[in-house]
């Protein structure tokens, strides 16, 4: 199929989709929240099929909730691939919420909007720990801001605060999580198609979408690793610390073709940390 008809076919079913799910969403967040999450879930994976964009698993969900997943930020693309996984909530940006469309589906996903400056972190790390205590799994960014896709940057300690958060006797459970955009057309991606998919630095997000809506099919390899509590690792610093490296980890492998190496096989605990004992997690088993 041509690269134009291509991205015209994606753009109007995207579009058709995205507006018919909508009302249907929005009603399910006011009569039947765990519906709504499903939905969500189902709608990120109708989108993966769509666009072409194959998700590779590794590792193992944590099977407590709730859950603090800590990613690294390549894409908008993320929220796609990770929505598909994840049943949960995302902790974006501010301004984010004022983006056309956009901004309405984050909401529409009960996400979290945060002001990243310096002065407002003790709010915003209440307000996740709110969200936390509620029992709903949240995904946070802590780079601050997306990268080049090749390497993964130093990660924010300010919101990972939030695992302090206890529900009763019990720790909140923090994951982390490495997102790597590998193959396209099942050909190893390299350096120059990457900036294709990843958005970073000043790109501008609508030619960035419409170059990316005609290229072929993308291979993506999501990897769980060991949870975690903010308690084994000491304090908010080491806990950002041993997340980065861990899922920095994970993209190396991910990127050198490697198979999984340390990661374990789906369903199985993986060895970067001892697995939490089930006491030490808050929440029910899912």
């Amino acid at each position: 199929m041509p690269a134009f008809l291509l991205r015209a076919v994606r753009l109007l079913v995207y579009v058709g989709l995205t507006f018919t799910l909508m009302p249907v969403q929005a009603l399910l967040l006011a009569v039947a929240p765990a519906w709504a999450m499903r939905l969500a879930r189902r709608y990120h994976r109708w989108c993966c099929r769509l666009m072409g964009f194959e998700v590779e698993l590794r590792g193992a969900l944590c099977d407590r909730h709730p859950v603090l997943f800590v990613a690294n930020h390549v894409s908008y693309l993320d929220i796609t691939m990770l929505g598909s996984v994840i049943k949960g909530s995302f902790i974006a940006k501010a301004e984010v919420e004022g983006w056309p469309l956009f901004g309405r589906l984050a909401r529409l996903q009960r996400t979290v909007f945060v002001e990243r400056r310096a002065r407002h972190t003790a709010k915003q790390r209440d307000h996740v720990a709110q969200r936390l205590r509620a029992g709903d799994d949240l995904i946070l960014f802590p780079e601050g801001t997306s990268s080049d896709g090749n390497r993964v940057l130093p990660f924010r300690s300010g919101l990972l605060g939030a695992a302090e958060t206890r529900i009763g006797d019990a720790a909140i459970a923090v994951q982390p999580v490495s997102i790597a955009y590998v193959r396209l057309n099942g050909m190893p991606m390299g350096r120059f198609y990457r900036p294709f998919f990843a958005w970073y630095g000043d790109m501008e997000l609508a030619p960035h979408l419409w170059t990316l809506l005609g290229l072929g099919r993308l291979s993506v390899v999501v990897e769980f690793h060991a949870p975690v509590t903010l308690a084994q690792l000491g304090s908010r610093k080491a806990l950002a610390t041993h997340c980065q490296r861990v899922v920095a980890e994970g993209v190396a492998r991910a990127l050198s073709g490697r198979d999984g190496g340390e990661a374990p096989a789906a369903g199985a605990p993986a060895p970067q940390s001892a697995p939490l004992p089930r006491s030490a997690v808050a929440g029910p088993q899912a």
